[in-house]
């Protein structure tokens, strides 16, 4: 009666080891699914930082208010008859 049971145990063994060591292994799927995890948090990233991207391109195609808000922010462009006041900043 002993050897029926050794060779189902070894058998089961033998079964058992790809769903624990082999390419399918728990560990692996695990493994698998915190990379998937990860490259979705990176994808709701992008995608918002693509939203805010298009809405910017859709602004500066559209009106020219986005256009003068970036002239005036990043050239320091003013107006006829505005006058340009510049404070500087204090360091500690």
């Amino acid at each position: 009666m002993k050897w029926p049971a050794l060779i189902l145990t070894l058998l089961l063994a033998v079964l058992q080891y790809p769903l624990w060591f082999g390419k399918g292994s728990w560990t692996k799927v695990r493994e698998a699914d915190a990379q998937v995890r990860a490259q979705r948090e990176l994808n709701t990233k992008l995608e918002a930082r693509n939203a805010a991207l298009e809405a910017e391109v859709r602004d500066l195609k559209t009106g020219y208010d986005a256009i003068e808000e970036q002239a005036r922010y990043e050239l320091g462009l003013v107006k006829p008859g505005e006058i340009f006041v510049q404070v500087p900043a204090r360091n500690p």
